[in-house]
């Protein structure tokens, strides 16, 4: 990975800055306009950074994500590779519960599968074979995500820093083993209002979704960092992304792993 260009002061003011966008809920511009020399590794020290605020005001991770995972959805975003980010506990919503649209600036879901691990994962050279063997079970999830700047408009380095546009997670459906489900070809239907608006199949997510899991790995391991068992990771949207209104209810369907259901109030 690429070392830093910004110092650990700057790094610190970028992340306030974006951790305060997204707790007071307001759209800020892409970070590379400030910062135009920062480096992968500066935007990932921003992202850590925010974790590390996070934590140290008692919140917990529960859990990891994927994002930019399938070939269309870089291309809509115009990035070129994935990325990663961290889930806290006020992002947790029950199955059928309410996400509070007012604390989101421009919120869209996405149909996701969820790996969670029983063996930890270090990379590097972790590979869909490992991920296999360490998963514990699977579980459907449904990923609100919302970008801090302005229009949804961002590059890679301005997404990484802003924890991928993290921000609310729905899980539920029913668990299933790895070995139960057909990770590249099982469907997904996304309904908003009764109306379908999305439908995808696990492939979508860089051809298989342990892949996802995989690279999370072993950019983890870039970082010194190893991903401990029972970690919860959402591998990325097997759907492309919906914008959401006040008002919405969604249903989302997947093959052999229930439905996930909720609504924006």
């Amino acid at each position: 990975m690429s070392a830093n260009n910004l110092n650990a002061e700057q790094i610190a003011a970028a992340a306030a800055h974006l951790e305060r966008a997204e707790l007071e809920r307001y759209e800020v511009t892409k970070l590379t306009d400030d910062y135009p020399e920062m480096t992968y590794k500066d935007a990932f020290d921003i992202q850590w950074e925010i974790r590390r605020r996070k934590e140290e005001r008692g919140h917990k991770v529960v859990g990891l994500k994927m994002g930019l995972t399938s070939w269309a959805k870089m291309k809509q975003m115009g990035v070129e590779h994935p990325c990663y980010g961290f889930l806290v506990d006020y992002f947790t919503v029950p199955d059928g519960g309410e996400v509070k649209f007012d604390e989101l600036i421009h919120p869209k879901i996405e149909a996701e599968v969820a790996f969670v691990t029983k063996k930890a994962l270090k990379g590097p050279g972790i590979t869909i074979a490992d991920v296999l063997a360490a998963t514990d079970f699977l579980l459907p999830a449904v990923e609100v995500i919302d970008s801090r700047y302005k229009d949804f408009k961002f590059d890679l380095k301005s997404v990484i820093a802003d924890n991928s546009s993290s921000t609310r997670f729905l899980t539920g459906g029913q668990m299933a083993r790895v070995e139960d489900v057909d990770l590249k070809n099982f469907g997904v239907v996304m309904e908003i209002n009764g109306e379908v608006v999305a439908t995808g199949a696990g492939a979508a997510v860089l051809g298989h979704p342990a892949a996802s899991v995989a690279m999370l790995a072993n950019m983890f391991g870039e970082r010194g960092e190893e991903i401990p068992a029972g970690t919860f990771i959402m591998t990325g949207g097997i759907t492309a992304a919906v914008s959401v209104n006040k008002g919405d209810n969604f249903s989302v369907r997947y093959q052999g792993l229930g439905t996930v259901t909720g609504r924006f109030v």
